[in-house]
């Protein structure tokens, strides 16, 4: 939970640092300008409030790690996915997309502050605790936090606590340790296909190189 709160209030503040031209620049998610991913940051944090007022009777179904599902990487057709870009420019200036995150991130980051770590909710088709439900999103902030900033060098980074706890979280998705020589910035950047791997990397990575990238949906 207390990962969760660190994950989240950092990637607010760093969208909170942008300028009006950031939000023009290209994002570390293809495709996708640093405005539309905002704007999806936006639906990420109602998704939070929907599921944590969802509870679930059934025993879980899934946990932190479980979570994750290793999907295709995107092509646009998606018609959520394509839809974003359309809504971010819709927004017109971007103090309005800030204001709107930081209205709607403020509330989810409350509500998961509040929220009963035991408690069973309900997203996706699956059930998971309130605990591991908000442990899931540290993946998602941290990602989307180095996301936001691939081409903002002077921009704040992850919090490093989340960065290595988003790495572990990868390494237990792929069933094996990334090498101790890959930074966990780089493990993650590498290891979901945010980057390919520099030739010493691929040595490093041995046989798991020919198992990247690791996308997560």
């Amino acid at each position: 939970m207390d990962l969760f709160s660190r994950s989240w209030t950092a990637l607010r503040a760093a969208v909170g640092e942008l300028s009006g031209d950031d939000f023009e620049r290209p994002s570390g998610c293809s495709g996708w300008l640093v405005r539309d991913l905002v704007c999806h940051l936006v639906i990420d944090a109602q998704d939070v409030l929907i599921t944590l007022v969802t509870p679930a009777d059934a025993e879980p179904t899934a946990d932190s790690v479980t979570y994750w599902k290793l999907v295709e990487p995107p092509t646009g057709d998606d018609p959520l996915d394509a839809l974003i870009p359309r809504l971010a420019a819709a927004y017109g200036d971007p103090s309005l997309l800030k204001f709107h995150l930081d209205d709607v991130g403020a509330a989810a980051g409350r509500a998961a502050g509040l929220a009963d770590p035991a408690l069973r909710v309900g997203t996706q088709d699956m059930v998971l605790t309130a605990g591991d439900y908000l442990s899931a999103y540290v993946m998602e902030w941290t990602l989307h936090h180095l996301d936001l900033i691939a081409h903002l060098p002077a921009a704040t980074d992850p919090p490093a606590e989340t960065l290595a706890a988003a790495r572990a979280m990868l390494e237990k998705i792929a069933g094996t340790p990334f090498p101790a020589a890959l930074s966990d910035r780089d493990a993650l950047l590498v290891g979901t296909g945010r980057r390919p791997p520099t030739d010493a990397e691929k040595a490093a990575l041995g046989d798991l190189a020919a198992r990247l990238p690791f996308v997560l949906g």
